[in-house]
Formats: structure tokens, C-alpha cells, sequence
């Protein structure tokens, strides 16, 4: 029986594919690289991100490149951001829930924190967790971290996120997982997961 849901942050609750995609178009403009859309995006998207841009760029990144694009992307990012808010059902979601609940992103912890506050849901969490190192890894032992920080048994806990990562961070902590199509992977990937696939944050809550 699941008593705690640790939710994903961006393309989860924070509905930013828009801002993503964006700051991707905009970091990868002087290479020469066509547009993409949104459904383009998701077709490349893969953690650690270094390995997406490998795809998009059809070659292995250089010697320092990979840092250059991840400034790039999050001072594009965090200009685009602004023009975004929460899923549809975040928020009656997070009210709906009568167990606990905290919140483990990739995001870079000092934009995270004051980002939830503005949307005013901080108080649903019993804990947040951002990065506060290198950014664009993978989730596995950033989420052994939190689960180990809320003290919480891993079989009662369900991972509500976007991304064939937050499937495998479940994994790899003993938790449940469910998986929402409304972030950055194709349905597609999420399923070949093996957990349960959602196309809404209210349908992910029936899992639990």
C-alpha cells in the first residue's frame, strides 16, 4: 500500500516542455540545426542529457562542450520558464492526496525551491530536492538520497514522473513507479518500462 508519492518536477507538476524545447532551439542555433518541435524533442530526449545532444548533433560531444551547452540551455531556460505554469491537475492533485509526499527533481536546487513557492504548494511537501551539483545526470542516486532523507519505507512509496529515468530511479530504490505522457518522453518509451503509463496526474493517483 503506498503511504508517500515522490513526484517529479519539471514536464510532472511544472508543465514546461515549451521552455525546454525553446532553450534547446535557441542553445543549438549555431550549430545549424533545424527547429524542433515539441514531438521532435521528445524523439532525441534521453538521460543523461549529454547523450541527447550527442544524438542531435550526430557526434560525440567535445572536450568542454557539454558545460557550454548546459549554461546555455538553463540561462535560456530560466528566461522561458517564466511564460509556463503547472499541469492541468497539479494542483487538485496535490490536494486530493491524503498520504505524505515530497518532491525529487534534476532541477538546480536554487531555482527550484523559490519556483514551487511561487506557484504556492510548498506546503504539500514534506521535503524538496533539487540538485546541487552537475546538472543533465542521471536521477538513480539523487533519489536513493531523498528516499533516504524522508525516511520513508521504499515498498510504500510511488514515483509519479515523466521519464524513463524516474522509472528507473524507482527501480533502483525498491519503490513503485507510474509514468505520465505529458513531459518529455514518447509513450511509447515510457512503457517499454514495464510500469504503468498515464496520460493524466489524476490517473497516476489511482495507482497509488
Amino acid at each position: 500500500m503506498t503511504q508517500h508519492i515522490v513526484w517529479d518536477w519539471n514536464g510532472t507538476l511544472f508543465h514546461d516542455i515549451d521552455a525546454v524545447v525553446g532553450a534547446t532551439n535557441e542553445v543549438f542555433k549555431p550549430y545549424g540545426l533545424a527547429m524542433m518541435t515539441a514531438e521532435g524533442f521528445r524523439a532525441v530526449y534521453t538521460r543523461p542529457i549529454w547523450l541527447a545532444y550527442e544524438r542531435l548533433l550526430g557526434r560525440p560531444l567535445r572536450e568542454g562542450e557539454w558545460e557550454e551547452l548546459d549554461k546555455g540551455f538553463h540561462d535560456n531556460y530560466f528566461r522561458l520558464m517564466a511564460a509556463c505554469g503547472l499541469a492541468a491537475d497539479a494542483e487538485s492533485s496535490l490536494r486530493s492526496w491524503t498520504g505524505t509526499q515530497s518532491l525529487c527533481s534534476m532541477a538546480p536546487h536554487e531555482h527550484l525551491v523559490p519556483t514551487i513557492t511561487s506557484f504556492g504548494i510548498d506546503s504539500h511537501f514534506t521535503r524538496v530536492d533539487g540538485l546541487t551539483g552537475t546538472t543533465g545526470g542521471e536521477k538513480a542516486e539523487h533519489m536513493a538520497t531523498h528516499i533516504a532523507a524522508i525516511a520513508v519505507d521504499a515498498a510504500e512509496i510511488l514515483v509519479i514522473g515523466d521519464s524513463v529515468d524516474d522509472g528507473v530511479a524507482a527501480t533502483y530504490v525498491g519503490a513503485k513507479a507510474v509514468l505520465y505522457t505529458g513531459g518529455m518522453t514518447p509513450r511509447r518509451e515510457l512503457e517499454s518500462t514495464g510500469w504503468p503509463v498515464v496520460d493524466t496526474l489524476t490517473e497516476a493517483l489511482k495507482h497509488a
